[in-house]
């Protein structure tokens, strides 16, 4: 599925931003994940971030409290469902349980392979990225998942986000078992599972994973959706196989869209064909008062991918990326004027500084081919026999490190050149590494690397205008870059005249990006310049030359106190006790501000721009 991004209107960055979101509302914000939850009732902070903030990305829903599904809910219509909510949505899960048949086919009912699909209890602990010295009330849910054989399960990666107790149930058992997650694919949405107790094991037959279906091919899709004990069972068509919107991992790969009910508790569970073999997992619909009947399976394709990668490597790598911006070459004067002879290529419109393709790809080069599979001119390649799909299909197919050929015309000449593929690298992450955002405190002043779970919480308005466009436009100029905010000031006699500077980040937007005249990296170098600081004062710098100053041994005499104070246990999070390593190595690449050219993080446009 084509996703919907932004119009990319380069003349200011506030109509670039507007023009993002104007586009994404009628599409990538009715993606959503489902995930079943019995939750107490949410941390307020998230709640109150909701409602006044219409417009956000696509979140996915498994692996947030009650009222988080309902504000995720009200934000994106594409729905990942996995672990079912005992709290019902008015428009959502009410509308499709009407819809939900039944299916009570004699064969597949009898089916042996209806036993490997197995309950997923899950208990989750999420951080507070406003607090984040500290987690959120635990919340449960409920999803669904498989037996694949080697004492693995497979479930959604949503189901299980931020876990701290995974238990199963076979189908016609009493017996919880737990479960340990061995892996999870943000990307992708998957989650490996294994089970210790070999009483769970016993009499258990693995499913057989099946080829990627063609249009209208029959799908059943089995779970344990809206809250029931007993196996679910909800028939329908293959309706669409193209590259679609992950809501969960905010990434683009292949997808089979498909008529089946899907509801809160599918999530994670199989689809199979009509010989009962697996041709993917169940995890998101599309959410629309336009639309109906619309759900989303993983293919075994990706599937196979996350396996693959998890027995290559021994945990989950990612997804890689080329790295580039394109645009399409439709326009046959483009072509010309490109010294483009044929109906082909895709013109490189900016190349990521983090990427491989930053060494031999430049501005105004046209990409031909890939791996010597033709790139037609609007961004496609050949699919099966009679079809065509999104080029960035083919680099979907590969792995972290490979390296391909890619075909380019440069000036009017042809040329092959090399490209290791790599992860993307986020300016402003999805989803943070560990599960516990980095926070560090300096005589009350609170700060943390912006990321977009930060931005869910304290909700997009209050962040501003400016920095939001930061965030969701420029680039990562090296590895390891980070947008530094200050988050809050805990008021104290030390710090008096600043307690207000976190609540005016909608004019001033208060990112730091200098202390003592020296420009940060992120959030851990912040740490190493302050304790190697001697100078009588520490410096912030912020944006639009908003300072903030503190005399060094005051600040550090009233840190203890204030910490006491407010209940806070440390003043800084594990991560940044470690020492310190440059990777950069100098000032040279980071004098000057963050995105000079602001692009989108999409990667589908509707003037022609895609991310590969």
């Amino acid at each position: 599925m084509a996703v919907a991004a932004t119009t990319c209107s380069f003349s200011s960055l506030a109509s670039a931003y507007t023009s993002r979101y104007s586009s994404i509302s009628s599409h990538r914000r009715h993606l959503s994940t489902f995930s079943c939850r019995s939750a107490p009732k949410a941390i307020s902070r998230s709640n109150k971030g909701a409602s006044s903030s219409p417009n956000k990305p696509p979140k996915q829903f498994g692996g947030g409290s009650g009222e988080d599904e309902k504000r995720r809910t009200q934000s994106s219509p594409f729905k990942s469902f996995g672990a079912q909510s005992q709290r019902k949505d008015k428009k959502g899960v009410s509308s499709d349980l009407k819809e939900q048949q039944q299916v009570e086919t004699g064969n597949l009912q009898d089916g042996a392979f209806l036993n490997a699909v197995v309950k997923v209890y899950c208990t989750h602990t999420a951080p507070d990225y406003s607090l984040p010295w500290q987690k959120q009330r635990q919340y449960t849910s409920t999803g669904s998942a498989f037996i694949i054989g080697d004492g693995k399960l497979l479930t959604n990666a949503h189901c299980v986000e931020h876990a701290t107790q995974v238990k199963v149930k076979r189908r016609g058992d009493d017996t919880k078992y737990v479960a340990k997650v061995l892996a999870r694919g943000i990307e992708c949405d998957i989650a490996l599972l294994s089970v210790e107790s070999e009483e769970f094991w016993k009499g258990t037959e693995p499913l057989n994973f099946g080829r990627l279906p063609r249009l209208q091919d029959a799908v059943t899709v089995v779970g344990y959706p809206l809250g029931g004990d007993t196996i679910s069972v909800t028939k329908g068509v293959v309706s669409r196989i193209e590259v679609t919107s992950y809501a969960h991992g905010s990434s683009d790969l292949l997808g089979i869209q498909i008529d089946a009910a899907i509801n809160p508790g599918n999530s994670g569970g199989p689809a199979f064909n009509d010989q009962g073999e697996c041709i993917g997992v169940a995890f998101q619909v599309f959410r629309s008062e336009d639309v109906e009947n619309i759900g989303y399976v993983i293919p075994t394709t990706v599937v196979s991918h996350f396996l693959d990668d998890y027995e290559r490597n021994g945990k989950y790598t990612g997804f890689p990326c080329l790295g580039v911006l394109l645009q399409k070459l439709e326009n046959p004067a483009l072509r010309s004027c490109l010294k483009v002879q044929s109906n082909e290529g895709v013109l490189v419109r900016r190349v990521e500084p983090t990427s491989d393709a930053n060494n031999v790809l430049k501005e105004g080069d046209v990409i031909v081919s890939f791996d010597g599979v033709h790139v037609g001119c609007e961004g496609t390649v050949p699919f099966r026999s009679t079809e065509r799909i999104a080029f960035r299909y083919l680099i979907s197919q590969k792995f972290t490190g490979d390296v391909v050929e890619v075909g380019i015309i440069r000036a009017g000449a042809f040329m092959k050149v090399q490209v290791v593929l790599d992860p993307r690298v986020h300016l402003v992450p999805y989803h943070i590494e560990g599960g516990q955002p980095s926070y560090l405190i300096i005589s009350g002043l609170v700060f943390t690397p912006l990321s977009e779970p930060l931005i869910e919480e304290e909700c997009e308005d209050t962040i501003g205008l400016k920095l939001l466009t930061k965030a969701r436009y420029s680039l990562a100029r090296f590895k390891g870059e980070q947008i530094v905010i200050l988050s809050q000031v805990l008021a104290n006699e030390v710090n008096i005249g600043y307690e207000n500077m976190s609540n005016q980040q909608a004019s001033n937007n208060l990112n730091v990006l200098k202390f003592n005249g020296t420009w940060i990296k992120n959030i851990h170098h912040l740490a190493h310049l302050i304790d190697s600081c001697k100078d009588k004062y520490l410096v912030f710098e912020f944006e639009d030359n908003y300072l903030a100053v503190l005399e060094r041994e005051a600040a550090a005499a009233a840190s203890p106190c204030i910490l006491k104070d407010y209940g806070i246990p440390s003043e800084r999070s594990s991560d940044l006790l470690k020492p310190y390593m440059d990777s950069l190595g100098d000032n040279r690449s980071i004098n000057q501000d963050f995105g000079d050219i602001p692009v989108s993080n999409l990667e589908i446009g509707s003037d022609g721009l895609l991310w590969a």
